[in-house]
């Protein structure tokens, strides 16, 4: 049987019939699709993390409960889980292990576009890089086989392309396995220094082995082609090399670390010029080249964004002409925006004029600096605003201008506990919003353990945030609604004006996720003066018709945030007629 999947889809159609009983991930894209897939096979017991430092503690605990275990994240997560990811490798694992890491080069929805194949190197772990949907399917079951082969967690690197590219897959049934009975092993998983230093060795020798293991595994494979090019790729940047060059000999890599240099060799006898195609660093590049062989490729190619055809036909062959569909004259520009209705519009209506410095985060609310609304100083990674905030007031800087840090309750919960922590016990000064619209918005509505809903959609506990803030040594925690413009700019005003630490919880939920609409509003045009004051909410309901300014009834949600900040009351419910 045949069907025609993502990458994402296929990868936990590979973890089902690969017997896979436990997947754990934290929502990013582009991998946030993999675990919802997962989820909906009955075998598999699946989890949304507060994190993926948690996602991976917990895949590890599983997998040493003696059942095949898949994690997932995208590239930026992997930094978080960073920490157990680099000494697993020292303990192994007992029943298999697979790390899916989803690089996202381009940044579609990043904060950088780090390349993750140095974590497997750094790590000594084995990476595998798919280049089709089919492919990423396959050696997800590869992946577990070489875990318990070679007693190790191993890692597949995929990419957006191939994350949300589909393809035809051709489905096979799921292995049944044993559960294993975990055998404790202190010398093995007891990371004190004197056993790590033991089991470095076997990591050293372990990586030996499955190099050998590579230099004869399929999974790498010589396409001999005609003329003297070769061209050495790996993952999606295959296909478009293969698109570039038909007739050219390929090297094509599946296991990209530890790369089987013997084939590199092989490979590179008697060919006139070899290049390698890959995206971002010159990962293999750099190794190639280290090894003797003369090599082009990021001296034709660049180290930023995707590749694709045309790019690499650009870099190595000759640049084509432009054509004209490439660009498109006239039109506007369409940056995103908060949705119509979304409270967090509200609530940066209510501090812009506050003029604070905003020390931001990762989710939807980090569109609101863009302008008109404009409301955002920084942006680093999850759950930095706070403890940025709080360095910020710890060296005067509320003196001179007042701060706060602004992020959402599922990136609190992911990584925002320990800042607020840091600010109580260190006596700061600074004010924390959280944004509460009871979801993982930006990565298309997940449950967190804020919602009292578990991936699978079970009832469960749900976190009460102002109870977790005060048992964090937050004396002042107050929340406020921020469809209430008024209200709840009085609310910030007092609290960044005080010399101790509070949180002001921001509540109200997702109207795209939990479809709130109230009857849309509407302009008197005959009070409008055209100051425009009601545009620069960025509102995507809010246009002009003609000089007056004019509500999309259609789009409109009816938060109301528009009429607060009119400042003639021009707009409200319109009369019934």
């Amino acid at each position: 049987m045949k069907q025609l999947l993502t990458g994402n889809e296929a990868i936990a159609r590979g973890a089902w019939e690969a017997g896979v009983c436990f997947a754990s991930a934290y929502p990013g894209t582009p991998s946030t699709e993999i675990t919802e897939a997962i989820a909906g096979y009955g075998e598999v017991n699946a989890e949304w993390a507060p994190n993926e430092k948690v996602a991976l503690e917990v895949g590890i605990g599983a997998a040493l409960g003696g059942v095949r275990t898949l994690v997932c994240m995208k590239h930026v997560g992997l930094n978080v889980a960073a920490d157990p990811f680099c000494t697993l490798s020292y303990t192994g694992i007992s029943a298999g292990l697979v790390l899916i890491c989803a690089d996202d080069p381009a940044m579609h929805s990043s904060q950088n576009e780090q390349d993750n194949r140095y974590y497997a190197r750094l790590a000594k772990v084995p990476m595998l890089e798919p280049s089709t949907s089919q492919e990423a399917k396959d050696f997800v079951k590869l992946a577990f086989e070489m875990s318990e082969k070679f007693d190790t967690p191993v890692m597949v690197r995929v990419t957006t392309r191939i994350s949300h590219s589909r393809g035809i897959v051709e489905l096979k049934p799921r292995k049944s396995l044993a559960r294993k009975v975990f055998k404790p092993d202190p010398k093995k998983y007891v990371m004190v220094p004197s056993n790590a230093r033991m089991r470095h060795r076997v990591v050293v020798e372990r990586q030996k082995n499955i190099a050998e293991y590579g230099e004869k595994s399929p999974i790498n494979a010589i396409e001999p082609g005609k003329g003297d090019i070769g061209v050495v790729s790996a993952g999606v940047a295959y296909q478009y090399a293969r698109e570039v060059f038909p007739q050219a000999h390929f090297l094509k890599i599946g296991l990209s670390n530890p790369l089987p240099k013997e084939m590199v060799r092989k490979f590179a006898k008697g060919k006139k010029k070899i290049y390698v195609v890959e995206e971002l660093e010159p990962f293999m590049e750099e190794q190639i080249a280290a090894m003797g062989i003369a090599v082009e490729g990021k001296s034709r190619l660049p180290e930023i964004d995707e590749l694709n055809p045309d790019v690499v036909r650009d870099g190595f062959v000759k640049k084509r002409k432009p054509h004209k569909a490439d660009v498109v004259e006239g039109l506007p520009n369409r940056p995103p925006n908060l949705c119509p209705g979304c409270p967090h519009r509200g609530l940066f209506s209510a501090i812009k004029p506050l003029k604070l410095v905003i020390f931001g985060d990762i989710g939807c609310y980090t569109l609101s600096v863009l302008p008109p609304l404009s409301t955002h100083d920084s942006c680093v990674c999850m759950g930095a605003s706070i403890g940025m905030s709080h360095g910020y007031s710890k060296v005067g800087g509320n003196t001179t201008q007042k701060s706060v840090g602004v992020l959402g309750d599922s990136t609190f919960m992911h990584s925002g506990l320990t800042g607020v922590m840091e600010m109580a016990y260190n006596k700061g000064s600074n004010t924390v919003i959280i944004l509460d619209n009871r979801t993982t918005a930006m990565t298309g509505g997940q449950n967190h353990p804020g919602t009292a809903r578990t991936l699978k959609g079970e009832d469960t506990v749900s976190l009460n945030l102002e109870e977790v803030c005060r048992a964090l040594g937050v004396k002042r925690v107050f929340r406020v609604n921020p469809f209430e413009v008024k209200a709840t700019r009085e609310v910030v005003k007092r609290e960044v004006s005080i010399e101790e630490p509070s949180v002001v919880i921001s509540t109200a939920p997702c109207p795209l996720i939990f479809k709130v609409k109230s009857a849309p509003l509407a302009v008197d045009a005959d009070k409008c003066k055209e100051c425009g004051a009601c545009l620069k909410i960025n509102c995507p309901a809010l246009t002009k018709r003609g000089e007056k300014a004019f509500i999309v009834d259609y789009l409109c949600n009816g938060c109301g945030v528009c009429g607060q900040i009119c400042p003639f009351d021009a707009i409200g419910v319109p009369a019934s007629k």
